[in-house]
C-alpha cells in the first residue's frame, strides 16, 4: 500500500548481492501497484566485485517515456569502500523491468602486474515486476479482491442477450468476467481455434468492435464488472484463410526442414489408416490384441516403408565412393596430420579410430533434415585412408583399391552404429506413444471411445494440416503447404517444433488437429506478416479489455509473449495478466512471471484429491498464518519535518500471486470428480483465500459435467432475474462469499488459519490489526453421505463470534437425473440443487475464549459462515503504540548504557548480579547468547524473516509471558544504577503491559515487534554516537562498529583499575568476559584503533592507555591486567602494540599529542624491579607522564630486560615449566633488533603452552617464537620513527636511550640501524642466486619469496616458517620493505595462507602444519594434544586485517593514477565477503576468534573476538583514505 498524501515518501530498498542478483530468497521481486509513485532503491555493498568500472543497466524508462524492452538506461556506479552504492528509480507504472550490471572483473592479485587487462563482463539479467493498478468506476480494486467469473462466450448467443448474464454475475458478487475468445472461430468451432484474429464473431457482435467496447463499458458502469479475455498467440485455426497466403507463418518443410522425416512418417501413417481393412487389420479395435496387430502393421507399412532410418544414418555407399575419390586425388594430408597429433594409431580399436574421425569429419549433425543429411566429409575420409591404408598410387592397383574400400566401409559402419541406436530409440518411443494413444482413444474407459477408424478419426491423429491446393496456394512451394499442428507435450515449456526437438518424429505431441502451430522465429524479421498480424490483434484486445488470460502460455515462445504484452501495455498500461502454466516447477513458473510480468497464475481447487490435499492448497493461497510477524517499515532521516524523512521498506521475496479457481472451464466439476454437494464447501473455502479467486459459469449452478468447448452446441440456461432463496445452486452463498472476499482483500485481511480434521476443513481469515475476521466451517463432500462425522468443538481464544449463516446443499446427483440433465437438447443447466438453512452451531462465550460446536446434523456439503472479532483490541492503535516513541526513549543513552541494553553475555550478567541473574533460556531452543536485546534479536530476526511461528520461542511466548517480564525486569533492575536506562526500561514496560492483553496467539508477533523496534532504536542511537564515517558506512562496517559496544562495558571483576569501576574491553565473549581473563594487554591495543579510536570513543581509548601505562614494569605492560591488582608480565609484544596504539591516538584524536603530558600514577615504582601487592603503600605513590612511560619502555629494551616472573610457579601458571618464567630481552646492536624469550615460554600472541602429560607436551610451548619476531621489529621501528618525529616537532622531550654499556643512541640512529638490516635479515629471495645478499641458510629454506617469521630463534627452522605476522610489520613500518619483495610475499600469502574468513597461522607446506584445533582433546599426539597446535595452522581472523592493510598499502603504491587504485580497494572488498556474511549470520553478532582449515567451524573458538572486528575496521578506515 502506498503512503497517504502528506506522509514521508515511500522507498523500497532492494539489496543486490555480489553477483548483482536480488539478495533475497528466490530472487522473485514483485512490487505493489504504484497508485502513488514511489522509489525503488538498489543498494550494493561497498566495493563489490561487480562495481568495478561498472554500470547498472535498466529498461525502466523515465516517467514520461514509452517503455522499450530493448532500451536500457546506463547508470554508472561510483563505488566506495566504506559506503553502500545506492541508485534510486521512480516507480510510476506497472510492468516488468529488466536490469543487469556490466563490470570489469577483478584480476588475480599478482605481484608483477599492476593493472587489469580483463575484458568487461555482464551479469545475468534480473527482473522487477510491478503490479497493475485496477479500479472499477474509480474505486481501487486490489488484486486480492478480484472475484473472476469465466463464461464460455459462444454459449450466450448474440451480445444483445448478454446483459442479464452480466447482471446475474454481478449479483453473485463477482467483479471481473473472463470471456473465452470472442473472435471468428475456425471449422472446429472451438473458441480457442481462431479463424480470424482481427474480427469479432459476427453472430455475437454484428457491429464488431463497437459492440464489444460498448459491452465492456456497460459492464463496468452498470454492473461493476471488469472484462478479461483470452489471447491466443501460439496457434491459429487449421482453416484460417490467411495461412494460405502466408504458409511461412507455420512450421513446414521449408521453414522447418528438420520436420521432413516426421512429415513422411505422418503421411505413411495416414495412408496406412485408410488401408486398414484392405490390409486385413482391425478397423474398430476392441482389445489390446487388436491394438498390437495394428502396431505390427505400423512397423511394416509406415516405418519400414518410409525407410525412416535414412533420416538418421550415413549413406555408406555414397560416402565411401566420395572418400575413395578424394584419397585417389591425394587429399587429406593436413587433416591426417591433425589426427596423428591427437593420437591416431593403426593399433587402435576401430571404435577409437571412428571417434577421432567423427570429431573432425561428420557433417550435418546440427539438426534433422533430409535423408542422409549426416555424412562424412570426403577429405576426412581420405585422411583416414592415408593413415589406415597408406597413400594412394597412380597405378591401377585393384588389390590396394579393394583394401581401401574395405577400410572406409568398416569405419563408416562403425560411425553409423550410434546413429542406428538413436534411430532404434526414437522408433521405440514413437511406437510406445502411438500404442498408448490408440489405447486411450479407442479402449480406455475415460477416453473418447472414437469407435471405427475413419478419415475423420484415423488410427492416430495427423500431425500436419495439408493446405488445399488452389489458385492462392499453388503460388507457394508444395513443401510449404503441410503445416505442423499445435498440441500438448509433457515437456511443455519447450518450443517442441524447433530444430532442437524430435517431438513430432517421436510422436510425443498430443495433436490438436484443428490448430496450426505458429512459427514466429527469433524476431519480427523472421516472419514479418505474423508478428504484425498478431500485434494488431493484441492491440485490439487491449483496447477492449482490462485483462488477458494468455492461452497456452507455457508453449508460447517467451520472446513472443514479451513482444505482444509490450504492445498491449502501450495500449492499456494497467493490464491485468494471468496464465495457467503446466510446468510443474515453481522456478520455471517464475521465469514466465518475470519475463512476461504476469499478475497472477491460475491455481485450481478441483485438482485436490481429498480434504487433506484441499487444505494444503488453501494454506498455500489463503494468506499468512494468524499472528504472523510484520515485515517492518523503518523510518530514517534527520530529525524534524516529515519532508526530511523517508518510509523505508526492504524488498523481500514475493510469493507467486494466485488466481485460485474453485473450478475452471477445463476442470471436471464436483459432480464428476466428487459429489454435487461438494460444490458448496469447495466454493466457500476457495473464496476465503487471500488472493484473486474465480469460478466458471455452471459451477454455482451445479452443472453435472464439464462443458465440451468444441462439440457442445447448446446455450446457457437464461439466468434468474434476481437471486433469492429460490435460486438454484449456490448463487446466494456466492454473493455473500464474494462480497466478503472483496472486503477482505480491500481492507487487508491477510492472515489466516486452516485446519483439517477428517472430512472437515475450517478456515479463519483475519485482519492483523483490527482482528476482525471471518470463519468458515466446511464439511467437504468428496464422498457424500448424510453423516455428521467426527469434528471436535472449535476454540477461538480471546475471540467473539456470531453466525452469519449455516447451510447445506441438497442436490439430486443420481445417475438418472444426471443423464436427464445432460440429455436436454436445448440448454445447458444444472442439477436440481437447493440451499437449505441448518441449525446454528452452538456458541459458548467463556470470557477468554469462544467455543463453537456444530449441531448433530451437519452432513457433507454443509458450511457455517461466522463473523469474529476481539473486544477492545485495536491493533492499528497497538501497532502505532508499540513502534512509537523509541527515538525519545533512546535519546539519552551513552555507549556504556548501550552495552547493557544490547549485549552482556551470561558471565557478565552474573558478574554484575553476584551470580543471581544470567541470560534467558528458551525451552526447546536453549540459552540466548546475550541477556540484552541482541540476544533476542539474534533469534527473532530469522523467525521474522521466515515467519517461523512454529519456532520454540513462539510456542514459549504463547504459553506464558515470562520472556516479557524477564526483559522488562532486567532493564528496570539495571536502571537503578544506570540512570540512562530509565527511559528505555519505561518504554519497554509500557509496551509489554499493553501487549500482555492481546490473545496468546498474537504474543509472538507483538513481542517481536517490540524487540525489533527497541533494537533498531538502540542501534540507531549507537550510530548517532559514532562519527559519520561509521554511521554513514556500509551495513558491514556498522556491524563491525557495534562490536565496540559489545566488548566494552563495566564489569566489577574486570575493571581497568583496582579501586575504580570503568568500562573495560573484553578480549572476546564469552571466553574472555570477566575477572583475570577479560583484559589482555596485546588484545586491547591491537583492538584500540579499530574499536575505540576510529569509532570516536576517545575517552575510552585514553582510559585504557592510562590504565596500562600505570602498570608499566620491566619496560613491559602486562599480558593479563588483573585490574592492576595482579598483572602478569609474560608478553614481549604487548608493549609494542601499546606504543603503536598511543601513536595512533596522537594521529587520530584532535590534539591527541596532549596525552603525552598526561600524568598517571604508577602501580609499581618506575625503573624498579620490585614486586609488591596493591595494598602496599608504595602502590600508586609515584606518577609519570605518558611520555615518561614511553621512554621507560624504550630505555628498558635498549639496555636489556631480564627478570623472573613474580610469584613464579604452579600457582601462577600450572602448565609452565620453571625455565618458562624467566623473561629476557637482549638488544642486538648489530641489527637494532630486540630478540627475546626462550624455547620454554611464548611471549608473543602465539602463546599456546603445551598441557598434555599423556603426550609429553606439558610445559612445551606450541610456538615459542624466541628471537626477534618480525612484528616486534616492525612495531619497534614504527615507534622509533614516531618519537623522533615528535621530538623534532617539540612534543617529546627525549632524544635517545642508553645501551647497557652506557653509550647513547638516538632514536633516528636506532631506526636507521633496523632499516639497514631488515631486508638482509628477514627476506628469503625468490632466486637462490640472491641469497648472498641476505642472511639465508638455503638448506633450511622451505619456501622462497617470503619474509622470515623470526630472526635468531632457538630452532633455526622456525625462523624460516611462513606465518602471517610479517603483515603487521608491513602495515606499521612499510618503509622497511622493498615494495617488489613485499608484493611477492603478499601474493604468496594470499594464495597459501588466506582462508575464507581468516588467515592460516602456518604454511600448509610446513611439516608442523596442524589446522584443526580441539582444546579438549587429549591424546598421544605431541603436536595437537590439548590444543597445542592453537597457532600451527588454524585460521585466525585478526591477522587478516593487517594482511589486507598491507595489501592496500603496497598495491596502492604501484597504482600511480588515483582512478586505478579502486582496483586495490576492490581486491580488499572481495576478500571480506565471508566476514561480511559471518557477522550477519552468527547469533553473537561479531567475528569469531579463529576457524579450522578452510573456514570450517571451530567449537573452541571464542565466537566474538574484539581484535577480529577491530582490525577490519582498521581496513575500512585506511581504505577510505585511499584516493580513488
Amino acid at each position: 500500500m502506498s503512503p497517504a498524501r502528506g506522509d514521508p515518501p515511500l522507498v523500497y530498498v532492494l539489496a543486490l548481492d555480489y553477483k548483482g542478483a536480488p539478495d533475497i530468497a528466490g530472487h522473485y521481486v514483485n512490487l505493489p501497484a504504484p497508485r502513488t509513485p514511489y522509489t525503488l532503491r538498489f543498494t550494493i555493498e561497498g566495493t563489490s566485485a561487480t562495481t568495478r568500472e561498472a554500470s547498472l543497466w535498466i529498461n525502466l524508462p523515465e516517467d514520461d517515456d514509452d517503455f522499450d524492452r530493448k532500451k536500457f538506461r546506463e547508470i554508472p556506479l561510483r563505488a566506495s569502500f566504506g559506503r553502500p552504492t545506492e541508485i534510486d528509480f521512480r516507480i510510476t507504472r506497472p510492468g516488468t523491468f529488466c536490469y543487469y550490471l556490466t563490470y570489469t572483473p577483478l584480476p588475480k592479485f599478482i605481484a608483477t602486474e599492476a593493472l587489469s587487462t580483463l575484458e568487461p563482463m555482464r551479469t545475468e539479467e534480473y527482473y522487477i515486476t510491478v503490479a497493475p493498478a485496477l479500479s472499477i468506476n474509480g474505486e481501487e480494486l486490489p488484486l486480492d479482491s478480484i472475484s473472476m467469473h469465466s463464461v464460455l462466450s459462444k454459449f450466450m448467443g448474440p451480445v444483445k442477450n448478454w446483459d442479464p448474464y452480466m447482471k446475474y454475475i454481478s449479483a453473485k458478487g463477482y467483479n471481473m468476467v473472463h470471456f473465452t475468445p470472442l473472435m471468428v472461430r475456425g471449422a472446429s468451432n472451438s473458441p480457442f481455434s481462431l479463424f480470424d484474429q482481427q474480427h469479432f464473431d459476427p453472430a455475437a457482435f454484428p457491429n464488431g468492435e463497437k459492440d464489444v467496447l460498448e459491452l465492456v463499458e456497460r459492464m463496468e458502469k452498470e454492473y461493476g464488472l471488469l472484462g478479461l479475455t483470452d489471447v491466443v498467440w501460439n496457434h491459429t485455426a487449421h482453416n484460417s484463410e490467411w495461412l494460405q497466403h502466408h504458409p511461412e507463418a507455420g512450421f513446414n518443410r521449408i521453414t522447418a526442414p528438420w520436420l521432413e522425416g516426421a512429415y513422411q512418417l505422418d503421411t505413411a501413417l495416414m495412408e496406412f489408416s485408410k488401408k486398414l481393412r484392405t490390409l486385413g487389420y482391425p478397423t474398430e479395435p476392441q482389445t489390446q490384441e487388436d491394438v498390437l496387430k495394428i502396431m505390427d502393421g505400423i512397423k511394416i507399412h509406415a516405418i519400414a516403408q518410409v525407410k525412416l532410418w535414412e533420416f538418421y544414418t550415413i549413406d555408406t555407399v555414397a560416402n565411401a565412393g566420395a572418400a575413395i575419390e578424394k584419397w585417389l586425388e591425394g587429399e587429406g594430408e593436413e587433416l591426417a596430420g591433425t589426427l596423428e597429433k591427437e593420437g591416431f594409431a593403426k593399433d587402435m580399436t576401430l571404435y577409437q579410430k571412428s571417434e577421432l574421425v567423427r570429431k573432425h569429419g561428420i557433417r550435418g549433425m546440427d539438426r534433422m533434415g533430409e535423408r542422409f543429411r549426416r555424412n562424412l566429409d570426403p577429405v576426412a575420409g581420405a585422411a583416414y585412408l592415408r593413415l589406415e591404408h597408406g597413400l594412394s598410387t597412380d597405378e591401377k592397383d585393384d588389390e590396394s583399391l579393394a583394401g581401401a574400400k574395405k577400410a572406409i566401409a568398416e569405419v563408416l559402419d562403425e560411425l553409423n552404429l550410434p546413429f542406428y541406436k538413436e534411430y532404434d530409440e526414437d522408433v521405440a518411443e514413437a511406437l510406445e506413444q502411438m500404442f498408448n494413444r490408440i489405447t486411450y482413444e479407442r479402449l480406455d474407459a475415460h477416453g473418447p471411445k472414437l469407435g471405427p477408424v475413419t478419415d475423420q478419426h484415423p488410427i492416430v491423429e495427423s500431425y500436419f494440416v495439408r493446405l488445399p491446393l488452389n489458385e492462392v496456394t499453388k503460388q507457394h512451394d508444395p513443401k510449404s503447404l503441410a503445416l505442423a499442428c499445435n498440441g500438448w507435450l509433457w515437456d511443455n515449456t519447450s518450443d517442441f517444433a524447433s530444430s532442437k526437438h524430435k517431438s513430432y518424429l517421436r510422436r510425443q505431441v498430443i495433436s490438436w488437429g484443428d490448430c496450426v502451430k505458429l512459427r514466429y522465429g527469433d524476431k519480427p524479421e523472421d516472419s514479418p506478416f505474423l508478428w504484425d498480424f498478431m500485434a494488431n490483434y493484441t492491440r485490439l484486445m487491449a483496447k477492449c479489455f482490462h485483462g488477458f488470460r494468455i492461452d497456452n502460455c507455457h508453449s508460447t515462445p517467451l520472446h513472443v509473449g514479451e513482444y505482444m504484452l509490450d504492445v498491449a501495455r502501450r495500449e492499456r498500461n494497467n493490464l491485468y495478466t494471468v496464465a495457467e502454466l503446466f510446468t510443474g516447477d515453481e522456478h520455471k513458473d517464475i521465469v514466465f512471471l518475470e519475463r512476461l510480468g504476469l499478475s497472477s497464475l491460475v491455481r485450481e481447487a478441483m485438482v485436490a484429491y481429498g480434504p487433506g490435499d484441499l487444505s494444503r492448497l488453501l494454506h498455500r493461497h489463503g494468506g499468512k498464518p494468524i499472528g504472523s510477524f510484520r515485515q517492518e517499515f523503518v523510518t530514517r532521516g534527520s530529525e524534524g519535518t516529515g519532508q526530511s524523512r523517508e518510509i523505508i521498506r526492504a524488498v523481500t521475496a514475493a510469493p507467486i500471486h494466485a488466481l485460485f479457481m474453485d473450478c475452471t472451464h477445463d476442470n471436471e466439476v464436483p459432480t464428476q470428480k466428487r459429489t454435487p454437494q461438494d460444490t458448496l464447501p469447495n466454493g466457500a473455502l476457495s473464496a476465503m483465500c487471500d488472493c484473486a479467486i474465480g469460478s466458471v459459469m455452471g459451477y454455482d449452478e451445479v452443472y453435472p459435467h464439464l462443458i465440451d468447448l468444441v462439440h457442445e452446441t447448446r446455450a446457457y440456461q437464461a439466468p434468474p432475474a434476481l437471486i433469492d432463496d429460490t435460486t438454484a445452486g449456490i448463487a446466494k452463498i456466492k454473493a455473500i462469499m464474494n462480497k466478503i472476499h472483496s472486503e477482505m482483500g480491500r481492507e487487508g485481511f491477510v492472515e489466516m488459519h486452516v485446519h483439517h480434521e477428517e472430512e472437515y476443513i475450517t478456515m479463519h481469515r483475519v485482519h492483523p490489526k483490527t482482528h476482525r475476521g471471518y470463519f468458515v466451517i466446511a464439511h467437504t463432500a468428496f464422498h457424500g453421505g448424510e453423516h455428521r462425522g467426527n469434528f471436535n468443538p472449535v476454540t477461538l481464544p480471546n475471540t467473539k463470534a456470531k453466525l452469519i449463516g449455516s447451510w447445506k446443499l441438497e442436490a439430486d446427483g443420481s445417475p438418472e437425473k444426471i443423464k436427464e440433465i445432460r440429455g436436454d437438447k436445448t440448454e445447458l443447466k444444472g442439477l436440481p440443487a437447493q440451499l437449505k438453512d441448518l441449525e446454528s452451531p452452538k456458541f459458548e462465550d467463556l470470557g477468554d475464549r469462544t467455543v463453537i460446536t456444530i449441531p448433530d446434523y451437519f452432513p457433507p456439503g454443509s458450511v457455517a459462515l461466522i463473523e469474529t472479532w476481539i473486544d477492545g483490541l485495536d491493533n492499528h492503535e497497538l501497532d502505532n503504540h508499540v513502534t512509537s516513541g523509541i527515538e525519545e526513549a533512546m535519546a539519552d543513552l551513552d555507549l556504556s548504557d548501550l552495552n547493557l541494553l544490547l549485549y552482556r553475555c551470561d558471565a557478565e550478567e552474573r558478574d554484575a548480579s553476584n551470580g543471581e541473574h544470567g541470560v534467558y533460556s528458551i525451552p526447546g531452543h536453549g540459552a540466548l547468547v546475550y541477556a540484552g536485546l541482541q540476544g533476542w534479536w539474534s533469534v527473532l530476526k530469522n523467525i521474522i524473516r521466515n515467519n517461523d511461528l512454529g519456532h520454540p520461542l513462539c510456542q514459549h511466548l504463547r504459553q506464558g509471558q515470562w520472556a516479557l517480564d524477564f526483559t522488562a525486569g532486567r532493564l528496570e533492575r539495571l536502571a537503578k544504577s544506570h540512570k540512562g536506562l530509565e527511559k528505555p526500561a519505561q518504554w519497554l514496560r509500557e509496551r509489554f503491559e499493553r501487549i500482555k492483553e492481546v490473545p496468546s496467539s498474537l504474543l509472538p508477533r507483538y513481542f517481536g515487534l517490540s524487540i525489533q523496534t527497541a533494537y533498531t532504536g538502540a542501534v540507531e542511537r549507537a550510530m548517532a554516537l559514532f562519527p559519520e564515517n561509521i554511521s554513514g558506512g556500509t551495513g558491514f562496517l556498522r556491524d563491525l562498529a557495534l562490536v565496540s559496544i559489545q566488548v566494552t562495558g563495566t564489569v566489577n571483576s574486570g575493571s581497568l583499575w583496582p579501586e575504580k569501576i570503568v568500562p573495560s574491553m573484553a578480549a572476546g565473549l564469552p571466553h574472555f568476559a570477566v575477572e583475570w581473563a577479560r583484559c589482555w594487554g596485546r588484545d586491547v591495543f591491537i583492538s584500540l584503533r579499530g574499536l575505540h579510536l576510529i569509532t570516536g570513543r576517545y575517552d575510552d581509548a585514553k582510559e585504557h592507555i592510562l590504565a596500562f601505562a600505570s602498570v608499566m614494569k620491566h619496560g613491559l605492560i602486562p599480558n593479563l591486567l588483573g585490574s592492576g591488582r595482579t598483572p602478569r608480565y609474560n608478553a614481549r609484544d604487548a608493549v609494542w602494540f601499546f606504543l603503536q596504539a598511543i601513536q595512533d591516538y596522537t594521529d587520530i584524536v584532535p590534539n591527541g599529542t596532549d596525552i603525552l603530558k598526561e600524568p598517571v600514577k604508577r602501580r609499581f615504582l618506575p625503573y624498579d624491579e620490585t614486586w609488591f601487592p596493591v595494598e602496599d603503600e608504595r602502590a600508586y605513590s609515584k606518577s609519570s607522564t605518558i611520555e615518561d612511560v614511553i621512554q621507560e619502555a624504550l630505555q628498558y629494551h635498549a639496555q636489556g630486560i631480564k627478570f623472573r616472573e613474580a610469584n613464579a610457579g604452579p600457582n601462577l601458571d600450572s602448565q609452565m615449566s620453571d625455565a618458562g618464567f624467566n623473561v629476557e630481552v637482549t638488544p642486538d646492536w648489530e641489527t637494532g633488533f630486540v630478540p627475546g624469550g626462550n624455547q620454554w615460554n611464548c611471549g608473543t600472541w602465539m602463546d599456546k603452552m603445551g598441557e598434555s602429560v599423556r603426550a609429553g607436551s606439558k610445559g612445551h610451548p606450541g610456538t615459542p617464537r624466541d628471537g626477534a619476531a618480525i612484528e616486534i621489529t616492525g612495531l619497534l621501528y614504527s615507534t622509533l620513527r614516531w618519537v623522533a618525529k615528535l621530538h623534532a616537532a617539540g612534543k617529546y622531550s627525549y632524544t635517545s636511550v642508553k645501551k647497557s654499556t652506557g653509550e647513547e643512541i638516538t632514536f633516528e640512529s636506532w631506526a636507521d640501524l633496523i632499516q639497514s638490516n631488515f631486508e638482509r635479515c628477514y627476506y628469503i629471495p625468490v632466486n637462490a642466486s640472491d641469497d648472498s645478499r641476505h642472511i639465508v641458510n638455503s638448506k633450511v629454506v622451505n619456501r622462497r619469496g617470503i619474509y622470515k617469521d623470526l630472526f635468531g630463534s632457538g630452532k633455526e627452522y622456525e625462523d624460516y616458517q611462513l606465518r602471517p605476522n610479517f603483515a603487521v610489520a608491513m602495515t606499521v613500518a612499510p618503509d622497511l620493505f622493498t615494495p617488489e619483495n613485499a608484493l611477492t610475499a603478499l601474493e604468496l600469502a594470499d594464495n597459501v595462507l588466506r582462508g575464507p574468513l581468516g588467515i592460516a597461522t602456518l604454511d600448509p607446506a610446513d611439516l608442523n602444519y596442524r589446522p584443526y584445533y580441539i582444546n579438549s582433546l587429549d591424546n598421544d599426539d605431541y603436536a595437537t594434544a590439548k590444543g597445542r597446535n592453537y597457532h600451527q595452522g588454524p585460521e585466525w581472523l585478526w591477522p587478516l586485517g593487517y594482511f589486507l592493510r598491507a595489501m592496500l598499502i603496497f598495491d596502492a603504491k604501484r597504482h600511480k593514477e588515483s582512478s586505478t587504485r579502486m582496483q586495490t580497494v576492490q581486491q580488499i572488498a572481495k576478500r571480506l565477503q565471508m566476514c561480511r556474511r559471518e557477522i550477519r549470520e552468527t547469533p553473537w553478532a561479531g567475528l569469531t576468534e579463529l576457524t579450522q582449515k578452510n573456514g570450517e567451524f571451530c567449537g573452541d573458538s571464542s565466537p566474538t573476538q574484539a581484535w577480529s572486528a577491530a582490525t577490519l575496521i582498521d581496513v575500512f578506515y585506511d581504505a577510505q583514505h585511499v584516493k580513488v
